[in-house]
Parts: C-alpha cells; sequence; structure tokens
C-alpha cells in the first residue's frame, strides 16, 4: 500500500486553509517528502506525523512557495535526533542552494544529507520501487516525479497445495525461476502470476508540455497542479501554470486512473467547486486536494 498525504495545498500565497505545497508519500519503509513549502514542519506535527522518518525529500524547483520549508525542517530534525542521511533531490542548482541554507542561517546543529541534482530519467531504483523524474516548462528549472513499485510475482496458493509444493521451491517459483519437482519441470506461469505495481505522478508546477502526458502515462494516482480555472488561461500561459480544464485534458489523455488536483490559487478561497467542476468535465474521476487529505492505493 502506498499512502499520501497532502500537507500543503496553496498556490504561492497561502491562506487560512491552504498552507504551501508539500506531499508526503509513505511507503513500507520509505518517507518521501515532494517539496516542502514554508511551514511544513507545523502541517507535520497537526499531521501527527513524525518527521525523523523522512528518507528523501524530492524538490520540483526552487520557487519559494516549494521550498521555504526546508530550513525549519532542517532544523527540526536535528534538534530530534535524526540520526538518517536524509536523501535531497532537486533540479540543477539544488546542491547551490542547499549550502546557502546552511550558510544562511545559523543551525543547532546539522544532520546529515546527500544531494544530488538529476537532469531526468530514473534515479532511484531499489527491490522494491523506482522514482524518475522528466523535466518541465516553468520559470525556473523544474521536474515532473513518478514513483513506481516494481512488480512482484504472487503464488496461487491453491496451486501449490494441489501440487505439493513447499519450502525452498516456492522462493525459487516466485523469483521467476523453473524448478523440477517429482520429475515434472514446474515453470512460474504455471503456478503464480505477476501483479502489477501501482504507480503515482507528482506534476506541480508547469506548463502545457510533452513531458507532462509522458510522466503521468498510466498512472494510478496523477497528483497535478491546478492554480487557474479555464478563464484565466492567458495568465496560466504567461506564468507556466496550468488551468484546472488543462490538468484533466492532459489526465485523460494519460489514460491515468485517478486525478488529484492541487496548488491553488487563493482566488479560489470561496469558490473552489469552480476547479473542480472544470477539471470533471473532462475527467470525472477528479479529486480537489484538501491540506492534510489521505489517500491510499
Amino acid at each position: 500500500m502506498i499512502e499520501v498525504t497532502f500537507l500543503g495545498t496553496s498556490q504561492a500565497i497561502p491562506t487560512a486553509r491552504r498552507n504551501h505545497t508539500s506531499i508526503l508519500l509513505r511507503y513500507k519503509n520509505e518517507a518521501i517528502l515532494v517539496d516542502c513549502g514554508e511551514g511544513t514542519q507545523r502541517q507535520f506535527r497537526i499531521a501527527k506525523l513524525n518527521p525523523c522518518k523522512l528518507t528523501r525529500i524530492l524538490i520540483t524547483h526552487w520557487h519559494g512557495d516549494h521550498v521555504l520549508g526546508i530550513p525549519g525542517l532542517l532544523q527540526t530534525l536535528a534538534l530530534n535526533g535524526y540520526n538518517k542521511t536524509l536523501e535531497i533531490y532537486g533540479p540543477r542548482g539544488t546542491k547551490r542552494f542547499v549550502d546557502f541554507i546552511y550558510n544562511m542561517f545559523v543551525f543547532a546543529g546539522k544532520i546529515k544529507v546527500d544531494v544530488t541534482e538529476i537532469e531526468g530519467g530514473t534515479f532511484v531504483k531499489t527491490d522494491d520501487f523506482s522514482i524518475e523524474a522528466l523535466p518541465l516548462q516553468h520559470g525556473a528549472p523544474c521536474l515532473a516525479y513518478r514513483f513506481s513499485e516494481s512488480d512482484k510475482r504472487r503464488i496461487d496458493i491453491k496451486k501449490i497445495k494441489k501440487i505439493g509444493l513447499r519450502g525452498a521451491l516456492i522462493g525459487k517459483l516466485q523469483k521467476g525461476e523453473s524448478i523440477t519437482f517429482k520429475g515434472k519441470t514446474i515453470k512460474p506461469e504455471n503456478v503464480s502470476y505477476v501483479e502489477q505495481g501501482k504507480s503515482i505522478a507528482f506534476m506541480l508546477d508547469t506548463a502545457v508540455c510533452d513531458n507532462c502526458i509522458k510522466i503521468a502515462k498510466d498512472a494510478n494516482l496523477f497528483i497535478s497542479e491546478a492554480t487557474y480555472s479555464a478563464e484565466l488561461e492567458e495568465k496560466a500561459r504567461e506564468y507556466k501554470h496550468l488551468t484546472a480544464k488543462q490538468a484533466a485534458e492532459i489526465a485523460k489523455k494519460a489514460k491515468a486512473e485517478q486525478l488529484i488536483l492541487t496548488h491553488v490559487s487563493q482566488r479560489y478561497e470561496k469558490e473552489e467547486d469552480k476547479i473542480l467542476d472544470e477539471a470533471r468535465k473532462v475527467f470525472k474521476n477528479t479529486k480537489l486536494a484538501r491540506d492534510f487529505m489521505r489517500v491510499e492505493i
């Protein structure tokens, strides 16, 4: 199971109900933060989540509303005895900006961080999952991210019991290896099936571009910015953002399973349904994120 918690869902200016952008993905022993807007450390506390379980931070770009929470979060981790190495990933310039943070503030202790700048492609790969990035079009170097769970081979228990298999031989079948049992060759596909892993795409600031569809292709969950409504499409183009309608069109073309809209302008604070209704006319399975909303897939 993959769990996503929206810690902040506003655009550049926070509102009384929406904090700056930040999203937490939890999977097994991983706790991956996508962006870290101002006040994210407090959002962790309100959500009753432990920031010391963080393993990675994925930075989409270095506009303030996506990163101003990093100094406070690093300080909180240091004061709470964070004992891991925090992996930080982001577009070009990320190493320099992290150095600026440490030189700008007087920290009460430091934690170990490992900063990696990425241009695109798969940059994390384990037995359980992978993370890839694609460049977007925005006012600063900007990335979209995709978390993909690995496919798993599952044993059909009824078939195994019928044959009488047990022990290490089952383990070999689960690894995709053929075995010999009672003089017969048993192939993995005879007694097992492949369960496709789940995937989540994050696209938090961009103008419409080809990589929007590529990163969301067949995703189980597509999380996209929806800064403006369609009537402000010209403004969206000027500032290299998406309208809710455009986000829905991308989800439809990409054949995503579900769309969740976030990064909503303060101008829609009292008419949020305008954004949601606009998207649903194009892509029915759409939700509007709210701070502290949790989704499991």
